[in-house]
């Protein structure tokens, strides 16, 4: 009882003690919450349609789409074969849930019938000669289920095999995903109709042709100061072209000032000292070793190749160099380098050669070298080299190689070196045994076509770079700078006095690669998206090879939704638009009431003959180099003879005019055809703009900038 009498006198803090316990248990969890839902959203790369993107998930697609593209021979950079990524896979997203509520599905038996059929663009597309049938060119699907059996069987075995196996897989997913929208497309394309009127009236449109002597005054003619443009036109005007400045996303803008580290005179006089001796030792010690010792930028080889092999004016000092002459340091502007180079020797060698290969395989170096000697004398004493080669596995198909399949790469080892040498050097019908440090071969040269000059040149390259001692004086001048001048103010006050121009980039957004025009720059990008407005960035590096440094302020941000009247290039183009009013506005009344060309041409209006005028294109006034498409349809309305009823006004002028001739064009109507016609017609039209709508309707958000 005396222990119940205690818990009763302190009820109260009791009470309190168990509230606090309780208030700490939950709200641990709802931090735990917090927590998690912070972590889930740091994983978005995006959203579609309310649907959120893994940051892995889409890495991978990517990785799959870029190694597949790549495939393909796609010559893109790996950055736009990402760009590309993104906008495939939404796209695929939004179409897949269109079709979703359109019941539009591909089964698994409709892929395998287009696998069969093997006509399909995709798969005929696919570069492996192994997956197309030799006589027909189509896609061999035996080949495709030979190869997925094979796989199965030795999965993770062969790394190439696993690369090929992701590709095809990928393919066939994208064969899927395409015929689903060829579906979805053949649906929006069964909903576009026409009618026997519709058709008659295109007829008519093409075949109704006119002349016309046509009276305008230009809107360049009439003054800007004779017009007056008020804030309530612009906001008029604004509201009417709004739908025009739609944001799909945020946008912001900055001021920047960017500065690029180059050499100083000090590094490029060390650079210049160490060539020259380099050019010394070019005479009287092996080309190779030079090259190596003084870091060249191309390794010697000593593989001939043409000039095009190098810069065109390194290209033309080698075509006026003697064998055995060296020259330099020569300054290349196109590279920004260095050079040493001295001419080899130059010979006349075939630019294409035919030739075919047999490999010796073997366990063991020792085990191939004996192979390939055994080939080799079977094929001496007349052995047929087709048969031979398909007893160890191989075609010995004949194959042509051209100088420039080779001579820019930067990868020829001793041994590439080896081999390009023979097939330069072997006379036709020639076999050679080649050693390799992978084992043995044995090439024959067949032709040999189109003689060419041909240089063994040394060439000592060395980019004319920045010493780390510059780079930390660039850098510690303008962090200096920078922190001296703390607001955009005062850095559009000083930077001309430190040597610094401050620039202005407008509109960027989450989805562009970085800041427009400056490379390697999302670290910068991803400042942008958590700044405030006015608040000023720490340097940071960019630039192709991290060679630049950047400070930035940001001076706008630009919700989703409309771009405002006070965004400067949206204000410009309203005020042009508006002015465009004003000057209308004054030329129709300046015309207004006239009877006759000479009655407008009195009254101070240009006058000009156009001819060949239908309702089917745009009217183009070669005058004004300006096409008018109100003209064409009050043209088509106005009796032959007659003066329009009132001016008309244009893009570039208001007009009047008389139709002079009309006549009908020579053609048969087919209501049929012209139905089809017209059907096409509007399906050309919407066909981007309903992709622009389902894409805005997807409330699509891109955060890949802040993973990539």
């Amino acid at each position: 009882m005396a222990v119940l009498g205690k818990i009763r006198s302190r009820g109260v803090v009791l009470i309190c003690v168990i509230g606090f316990a309780l208030f700490a248990f939950v709200a641990e969890e709802a931090f735990r919450s917090c927590d998690s839902t912070r972590a889930e959203r740091s994983q978005r790369a995006g959203e579609v349609l309310g649907e959120k993107i893994n940051a892995q998930d889409y890495s991978n697609y990517v990785e799959e789409f870029v190694e597949s593209m790549k495939i393909d021979g796609q010559k893109a950079t790996d950055e736009q074969l990402r760009e590309a990524a993104w906008d495939y896979y939404v796209q695929e997203k939004v179409i897949e849930k269109e079709c979703q509520a359109l019941g539009l599905t591909v089964t698994d038996q409709e892929i395998q019938d287009i696998m069969t059929k093997g006509t399909d663009r995709l798969l005929m597309s696919i570069p492996i000669p192994d997956f197309h049938n030799p006589q027909t060119g189509r896609f061999d699907v035996n080949a495709y289920g030979k190869f997925m059996a094979q796989y199965e069987q030795n999965r993770g075995v062969d790394p190439n095999m696993d690369k090929l196996y992701k590709y095809l897989l990928f393919k066939e997913k994208q064969l899927r995903q395409n015929t689903l929208m060829q579906k979805y497309q053949q649906l929006v394309a069964a909903c576009v109709l026409s009618n026997p009127v519709e058709a008659q009236f295109n007829f008519d449109a093409e075949k109704q042709e006119s002349d016309i002597l046509l009276a305008y005054i230009d809107y360049r003619s009439i003054n800007d100061k004779d017009v007056n443009v008020t804030d309530a036109d612009l906001q008029k005007k604004y509201e009417e072209l709004k739908p025009v400045f739609t944001l799909p996303q945020e946008i912001r803008s900055i001021k920047y000032v960017q500065v690029k580290k180059v050499a100083s005179d000090k590094d490029r006089n060390n650079l210049l000292a160490s060539m020259k001796q380099a050019a010394q030792e070019m005479d009287s010690t092996k080309a190779e070793e030079v090259v190596r010792k003084y870091q060249s930028l191309n390794a010697y080889t000593g593989v001939p190749v043409s000039k095009n092999a190098f810069a065109n004016d390194i290209a033309q000092i080698i075509d006026s160099m003697a064998v055995g002459q060296v020259k330099g340091p020569v300054e290349s502007k196109l590279d920004n380098s260095f050079n040493v180079i001295k001419l080899i020797n130059k010979t006349q060698l075939p630019d294409s050669i035919q030739y075919r290969v047999i490999g010796a395989d073997g366990n063991t170096i020792a085990e191939s070298k004996t192979r390939a000697d055994s080939i080799f004398k079977a094929l001496q004493g007349g052995a047929d080299f087709e048969q031979i080669a398909k007893v160890y596995g191989q075609t010995g198909a004949k194959e042509w190689l051209t100088t420039a399949q080779y001579e820019r790469a930067t990868n020829i080892n001793k041994d590439n070196a080896e081999i390009f040498k023979a097939l330069n050097t072997l006379a036709p019908n020639e076999l050679k045994l080649i050693e390799t440090s992978q084992g043995s071969m044995i090439l024959q040269v067949l032709d040999r076509k189109h003689m060419i000059t041909k240089y063994d040149v040394a060439l000592v390259k060395r980019t004319i770079d920045y010493s780390d001692e510059t780079s930390h004086e660039i850098g510690d001048k303008f962090k200096q700078f920078v922190a001296a001048n703390q607001s955009l103010e005062a850095m559009e006050k000083n930077a001309a006095k430190s040597g610094y121009v401050v620039k202005e980039m407008a509109n960027v957004s989450t989805s562009s690669n970085g800041l427009n025009g400056i490379a390697n720059s999302r670290e910068a990008q991803r400042w942008v998206f958590k700044a405030e407005k006015n608040q000023v960035s720490e340097v940071l590096p960019c630039g192709n090879n991290q060679d630049e440094l950047i400070v930035m302020v940001l001076t706008e941000i630009y919700p989703k939704g409309y771009m405002p009247l006070s965004n400067p290039q949206v204000n410009n183009m309203i005020k042009d638009e508006a002015m465009k009013d004003k000057k209308a506005e004054k030329a129709i009344a300046q015309l207004k009431g006239i009877t006759s060309i000479a009655d407008a041409k009195a009254k101070g209006a240009q006058v000009d003959t156009v001819k060949q005028i239908t309702l089917a294109s745009p009217v183009f006034i070669p005058a004004i180099q300006a096409q008018e498409p109100a003209l064409s349809g009050a043209v088509f309305s106005t009796a032959k003879g007659k003066m329009s009823a009132n001016p008309i006004k244009g893009n570039s002028a208001v007009y009047v005019f008389q139709v002079t001739d009309r006549r009908t064009l020579e053609g048969k109507f087919d209501n049929k055809e012209y139905q089809n016609k017209s059907a096409q017609k509007y399906l050309n039209n919407i066909g981007q703009t309903f992709q622009n709508e389902l894409m805005k309707k997807a409330n699509v958000t891109d955060n890949r900038y802040l993973f990539m």
